[in-house]
């Protein structure tokens, strides 16, 4: 679409996290801006669609997305085709991850913002890399890239071996106040692993990856974090021990937040049985102890946001012996239905589900994102919440490596506004 939307939505159901607000009523918008949100709302020439039963929310921000330019780089998806993946699922802001080229000359930055910009679906907020070229040993431009349009700088899960290296890039992201992105993981402790260091590992004749693998990692980091005073987010938080050194941290004072991925919240070590290579993820899938501590931890606050840690690979990735198998999940087309489906389940009470996919992220990324605030331009979602529908029979990610892709889940997205613009319309 090309121009801004001229929009009444009707009798919907309005919620928004941020603000509290969660009842029936009408949104205006008017050259692509929320202006008003009321009851029985008028707007002679505006476009009309009628939501009785319809959910309207913000647009979700993704704080985890990697994604490849065209030719480069392990993924199948690219800027343009996941960005309208992420339209369909009602996503409006992602962040692209800094292993896309690598994210470390200004050049790289441009790219992915024009073609992002160019598609028109949503917004792909680069993530700067923290080292040249990922390599965990010479610190990046972060702040030129930062100026050219990063929201943060990252390792995008490649590890920093050297303390004083980690410390002194910390440093420096501290005097410009740019957010680091960590995913702690001990390359040491991880190496040659594919799987939880437990039963299910030991019963199938996989190498393990243990949690003090993350935990170990995570308590180095944030003692550095403590040193410097940067603000720090942790990524794809997985074992339970490492949410004792999160809850500790915040209640000490320390800037940090920190998420989980979706499918830590629904899968544990047991969906390897079979040696399913489509759950095959890093970190990897653990207990079922593990997997309910995150869902309390997300419901209490210690994790403020859930991302869709997508990875869209071609299933040439995933046919091989489960080692061999390259991790990851396509999760843009299934993040809203998948919290739908916990909020269904009783897993996760509906507003803080959906603050963890909205206003949540968006305040750890420190974005102006995901609510709905009238004055600024429309970002929101437009949402039939119980509409059952097989995944795979609208799956709009070039990675088809998922194992919901038969799936039949809850939330079917009719609408998508992305910076005031229609950028999802089911037909």
């Amino acid at each position: 679409m090309d121009t801004k939307a001229n929009l009444l939505i009707r009798k919907g159901r309005v919620i928004d996290p941020a603000s509290g607000r969660d009842d029936v009523a009408d949104l205006l918008v008017e050259e692509g801006r929320l202006v008003r949100v009321g009851a029985s709302l008028d707007a002679p020439g505006a476009e009309i669609m009628e939501a009785e039963g319809l959910w309207v929310i913000p647009g979700l921000v993704d704080s985890c997305v990697h994604l490849s330019l065209p030719g480069e780089g392990p993924w199948t998806g690219d800027v343009a085709s996941e960005c309208r993946a992420a339209a369909g699922g009602g996503i409006t802001h992602m962040a692209v991850q800094p292993d896309c080229g690598p994210v470390d000359s200004t050049a790289v930055v441009r790219l992915i913002r024009e073609q992002a910009g160019q598609a028109n679906f949503a917004r792909a907020l680069p993530v700067a890399a923290l080292t040249q070229g990922l390599a965990g040993e010479h610190l990046a431009e972060m702040q030129t890239l930062a100026q050219a349009g990063c929201i943060a700088v990252g390792q995008a899960g490649a590890s920093v071996a050297s303390s004083l290296t980690l410390k002194r890039c910390l440093e420096y992201a501290a005097t410009f106040d740019l957010l680091v992105l960590f995913r702690p993981e001990d390359a040491s402790l991880t190496a040659g692993g594919c799987a939880h260091d437990g039963a299910v590992a030991a019963r199938l004749g996989l190498p393990g990856i243990p949690a003090v693998a993350e935990s170990v990692a995570l308590s180095r980091d944030l003692l550095l974090v403590e040193a410097t005073g940067v603000r720090a987010h942790f990524q794809q938080i997985s074992s339970r021990h490492s949410l004792t050194l999160i809850r500790e941290a915040k209640r000490r004072g320390l800037p940090v937040t920190a998420d989980v991925s979706i499918h830590h919240l629904l899968l544990d070590e047991s969906a390897l049985e079979g040696f399913d290579s489509r759950c095959h993820v890093l970190p990897p899938l653990r207990t079922v102890e593990d997997r309910q501590a995150l869902l309390d931890a997300v419901a209490d606050g210690t994790l403020d946001a859930i991302c869709s840690k997508h990875q869209p690979l071609g299933s040439f990735s995933k046919a091989a012996p489960f080692p061999s198998t390259r991790p990851g999940i396509s999760g843009l087309d299934t993040l809203l239905p998948l919290v739908l489906k916990l909020v269904q389940d009783g897993a996760l009470p509906l507003h803080r589900a959906l603050d963890a996919v909205t206003s949540a992220p968006a305040r750890c990324l420190g974005i102006p994102a995901g609510q709905l605030e009238t004055g600024r331009m429309a970002n929101l979602a437009v949402v039939a919440p119980d509409e059952q529908r097989v995944m795979h029979e609208r799956w709009l990610s070039r990675g088809r490596n998922s194992p919901w892709f038969d799936a039949v889940l809850p939330g079917s997205v009719r609408r998508t506004l992305c910076n005031g613009e229609v950028s999802w319309l089911a037909e």
